[in-house]
């Protein structure tokens, strides 16, 4: 007999399965189903119900529908809104989709009826099938019995039925399994192997809900040996109250409130804290959260909220201050003055974020201290060298274990004030990792338009930053990140000069030094060549740290000798030093002090300060190789190949050999090699050692250079001037020479150091060698010599404060 084949319209669902002869509800919302639906009222009402795959589909096509699903008779349909009806469904035949063969406006399918296979009585009435039903029974007994919400008209037609194909269906269409266990029990044809099927899944379904009554019994433990607890300190709180024994519980809690409404905060803050100290007051005693809410309370209530020190702003007073504390340093404390004087004629106005710059020990953490001074307001260090945590600065939630504020809130509630001055030291160190990037979050602090509502995430209530000044340091910016490096004013603090060392030596760190080693002022005696010598001598720095800590050790041994040899007054000189210190004196700086043929004196500049940077160059017989030695960088090497590059451009007007490149080898080295040098200032003292040793002519005696060269013999400025100039005037040197474009720079230059070297500014690699060459060089060919003089003379006019010709 072939099978009965029909078209009939398709409904998909989604996590549902139904079976035949049975009756079930459900709603529809999709377009395409409510479309078959209608479809199929309007001939017999029959529909094919089968499930999808993937619950997710939205559209399904043949490939997302089960093979097998129930062909079912619609009972009724209620339209509940315009996108969705209730349908009552019962199921007659199983069936398999052979073809779905539209898609649009609805699913419309050619479906297969299947047969199920037949049962004989006697097999129905063998002692096997009879053991299969009661398992079935005694299964379904414990499933309702944990469940407890079955109806009773359920469990009754379990138990009145033998059938066990029907058995099977009835029992998987009215409890709670996997759709896609339904549909398992649903292909099943064979209605022992189905009912099989289904106490598998029912012995599963009854071991899972024993654990869930077993986790869900040790819960209801739990909870109620703490609701007892609860109770009895309830009882507990009431019977102190009786006999008049302890309120703490009561009174901490109006305490808090006392001192919240005190504070005089905004509504919005006010009503936080106020809903935190209702929830403190609902924990039991002793409890986890109870901890850290009081541990919040007590940290909001810790900061100086509404209190203000009184400003003192006065330019006058200010400038006694940073006088008073600190020598020299003029350009970087007269724009502190015009800080505050902004200040003063604008006391509301936002203020600015001030990032000093500079070598280590030029005192920019001091000058922020001589500043909070000035102005009357309390001061916050902050280090942020190595800081690699967020959390550092906006702080930590406060439901993590051990959470803190963030630094920021944590020195605003130290200084005790809302306007204090906080000091941001080292804050080109700061790191960043997985946990965040520090510098990041500094952007809203440092930012005045957004500064003032800041939020600590441990706090949670905003924080007015507006009124704090904030004053960074660095010694550099290039490891400052450029965005916040923008919300800031950088103002740059150079090396001191010897003169100024010694002043501040003479005036600071001496009185310091013997007050702090229990010296009076005439117990030591210390002349002004002395500290000189150790300045010159025995220091090698931009600041005075390590001159503090040379004085120092003078004082230590000063108090030995006077406890020792009883001696009422020590008198140091320059041979003392050596033993005064425990250290030799650091060697002359390698410099060339007479005429040397191929040997010139270079600047650098370190950061501890300028230093003289000798270069000497060989020429010997080869094939034109150029070597570099010394541990030079890439840009010292670019700029050793520009220098070799202009000379052959000009070989023979500057009385070189048309075809040095190819016979001669040049060696250009920089003594200490162990120090690394980089860096293009050096172009110019490179292409003069060069010249000299092609040519054989002696340099000057007494002369220093310094300036970048191009292919084209032009020198370009250069920076670190001021300790560039230092350095040739303490090693002895008399002249040197500079780009031309650096001559506005000499006014930044100490005064003594202007009125002891000669200047030369020059625009040409002509112009230096017209002025370290005695004699100009005779062109290798008359000609060539024509168009170009074999040097230009120097301009000797006046170009500048300190030019000296």
């Amino acid at each position: 007999m072939e099978p009965l084949t029909m078209n009939i319209p398709v409904l998909a669902l989604r996590g549902l399965t139904v079976f035949p002869h049975m009756t079930l509800t459900f709603d529809v919302e999709r377009r395409i189903s409510i479309t078959a639906l209608e479809r199929a009222m309007e001939s017999d009402q029959d529909i094919f119900l089968v499930t999808q795959r993937e619950i997710g589909v939205n559209r399904p096509e043949e490939k997302d529908l089960y093979t097998l699903g129930t062909v079912s008779h619609i009972s009724q349909i209620l339209r509940l809104s315009p996108t969705s009806v209730r349908v009552m469904v019962e199921g007659r035949h199983r069936a398999r989709l052979r073809r779905l063969w539209q898609t649009e406006p609805f699913l419309q399918a050619n479906v297969e009826m299947i047969e199920e296979e037949p049962v004989s009585e006697a097999f129905l009435n063998s002692p096997r099938t009879e053991a299969l039903l009661r398992q079935t029974w005694n299964l379904f007994s414990e499933y309702a019995e944990q469940v407890g919400s079955l109806p009773e008209e359920v469990a009754a037609a379990v138990m009145d039925s033998r059938d066990p194909g029907f058995l099977a269906d009835y029992i998987a269409q009215n409890i709670a399994l996997r759709y896609t266990d339904k549909q398992e029990i649903l292909e099943e044809l064979a209605p022992f192997i189905r009912l099989r099927k289904l106490n598998g899944f029912l012995a599963r379904e009854n071991n899972v809900l024993g654990f869930e009554h077993e986790m869900e019994g040790k819960v209801r433990d739990q909870l109620a040996s703490s609701q007892r607890e609860q109770i009895l300190r309830t009882q507990i709180r009431v019977l102190q109250n009786e006999l008049g024994e302890g309120e703490d519980g009561d009174d901490e809690i109006d305490t808090y409130r006392q001192k919240i409404e005190a504070l005089e905060l905004d509504e919005d803050t006010t009503k936080h804290l106020m809903k935190e100290v209702h929830k403190l007051s609902k924990q039991p005693f002793g409890s986890a959260e109870g901890a850290v809410i009081r541990n919040y309370l007590d940290v909001c209530l810790e900061m100086p909220w509404n209190t203000y020190t009184k400003e003192r702003v006065s330019v006058d007073a200010a400038r006694k201050v940073l006088e008073k504390d600190h020598f020299g340093l003029e350009k970087v404390k007269e724009r502190i003055l015009e800080t505050i004087a902004v200040r003063q004629m604008n006391p509301e106005g936002k203020g600015q974020i001030i990032c000093l710059v500079g070598p280590p020990g030029v005192g920019k953490t001091s000058i922020a201290i001589s500043v909070a001074k000035a102005l009357n307001r309390k001061l916050a260090r902050l280090s942020l060298g190595g800081v690699r945590d967020e959390a550092d600065i906006r702080g930590h939630r406060k439901t993590y274990i051990g959470s803190m504020p963030g630094r920021i809130v944590e020195a605003i509630s130290r200084s005790g004030s809302m306007n204090p001055l906080l000091l941001l030291d080292e804050i080109d160190k700061l790191g960043n990792d997985y946990r965040g990037d520090p510098a990041s979050a500094l952007l809203e602090v440092l930012d005045s338009e957004q500064n003032v509502s800041f939020r600590d995430h441990f706090l949670e209530i905003p924080v007015d930053l507006s009124k704090v000044m904030f004053i960074t340091t660095a010694n550099t910016t290039d490891t400052i990140p450029r965005p916040l490096l923008d919300r800031m004013e950088v103002i740059q603090l150079s090396s001191y000069t010897d003169e100024e060392k010694l002043q501040i030596a003479r005036r600071h760190l001496l009185p310091k030094q013997l007050e702090e080693h229990g010296l009076k002022k005439g117990c030591v005696r210390i002349s002004d060549d002395v500290l000189q010598a150790i300045i010159r001598d025995y220091t090698r720095e931009s600041g005075v740290r390590l001159l503090e800590r040379r004085l120092a050790a003078i004082c230590r041994k000063a108090d030995m000798r006077i406890l020792s040899d009883s001696v009422k007054r020590i008198t140091v000189t320059e041979n003392d030093l050596p033993k005064l210190l425990d250290c030799q004196p650091y060697p002359p700086a390698l410099h060339t002090e007479k005429e040397e043929v191929g040997v010139v004196n270079g600047l650098a500049w370190t950061e501890a300060g300028g230093e003289i940077l000798e270069v000497e160059v060989n020429v010997m017989e080869g094939s034109g190789k150029l070597e570099l030695t010394g541990n030079l960088g890439d840009v010292m090497k670019e700029s050793a190949q520009a220098a070799l590059s202009c000379l052959r451009s000009r070989a023979a007007v500057l009385g070189i050999e048309a075809d040095f490149y190819k016979t001669k080898d040049i060696h250009v080295h920089f003594p200490e090699g162990a120090v690394p040098k980089d860096g293009p200032s050096a172009g110019i003292a490179m292409a003069t050692a060069m010249l000299s040793a092609l040519t054989d002519r002696k340099i000057k005696a007494g002369y220093a250079m310094t300036g970048e060269i191009t292919l084209r013999g032009r020198v370009l400025p250069i920076g670190g001037l001021k300790e560039k100039t230092m350095a040739a005037k303490r090693n002895g040197l008399q002249t040197v020479l500079i780009p031309k474009d650096n001559v506005r720079d000499l006014e930044d230059i100490d005064q003594t150091v202007r009125a002891a070297l000669r200047f030369v500014p020059v625009e040409t690699v002509d112009q230096v060698f017209a002025e370290m060459f005695a004699a100009p060089a005779k062109p290798v060919r008359e000609e060539a010599a024509a168009p170009v003089a074999a040097f230009a003379p120097v301009n000797r006019e006046p170009q500048g404060d300190g030019l000296r010709q």
